[in-house]
């Protein structure tokens, strides 16, 4: 057990971190708040109510574990594991403070679902369970695309290009689940993304500066071949 942990204790700043957020997310969640700021757009009014978007909300959650566990155990590079666990935890933090200054919720669930089967059935139960309070930024949002970047910028899955395409697709599902359930406005999903950025911008700083100085020569190579 004691080489176990003193294998793979860089796991443990996520681990309690996630301890500390679940609990604090708990507190804001039902403490006493006078009144609340509705986040809603006219483009939320636009998208239509979609149970069969369940399906890739809910697999958020093991998305986001088996990634985190996967730069854990098994990565060994322990600096790309550095880089999730930090931009997830700022993602997170500035969440919460977010939420504590400025308490927000939505009005934006049906009150009656147009079809009755499985996928409205796991609706009601995420509504029962999830107050539509505290969504800006959405982490779901958020934790996707920090996840995403994570696994295309890993070197050992450099090649892998159907990692990188699920990790696509879910991500891009995840986001739209978020809307067509009614948990996020367009508004929450516009500011995980940028939070999301600002993240890459952060914590994957020599990406940035490979993509603009090839951004650079190409521009500097066309222009070359056009004189």
């Amino acid at each position: 057990m004691k080489r176990f942990i003193d294998k793979y204790r860089h796991g443990l700043v996520i681990i309690i971190y996630s301890i500390v957020y679940i609990l604090m997310f708990g507190w804001l969640e039902h403490r006493p708040i006078h009144s609340y700021h509705i986040v809603h757009t006219v483009f939320d009014d636009w998208i239509p109510f979609c149970e069969f978007f369940i399906v890739p909300y809910m697999l958020w959650f093991p998305y986001m574990i088996l990634a985190v566990a996967y730069f854990i155990f098994f990565n060994k590079n322990k600096h790309e594991y550095h880089q999730l666990a930090f931009n997830l935890m700022m993602g997170m933090t500035v969440f919460l403070i977010v939420s504590y200054v400025y308490p927000n919720a939505q009005h934006l669930r049906p009150t009656e679902f147009p079809r009755d089967n499985i996928f409205t059935s796991a609706v009601k139960r995420l509504y029962s369970t999830d107050t539509p309070t505290n969504i800006l930024p959405s982490i779901h949002v958020f934790n996707s695309l920090a996840i995403h970047m994570s696994l295309t910028n890993c070197e050992v899955l450099r090649d892998k290009k159907l990692v990188k395409a699920a990790s696509l697709t879910l991500t891009s599902l995840i986001i739209m689940s978020t809307m067509f359930l009614k948990q996020h406005s367009v508004i929450d999903v516009c500011m995980g993304a940028t939070l999301a950025l600002f993240g890459f911008v952060v914590f994957y700083p020599r990406k940035v500066t490979e993509s603009s100085r090839a951004d650079y020569f190409r521009n500097a190579e066309r222009k070359k071949s056009e004189n």
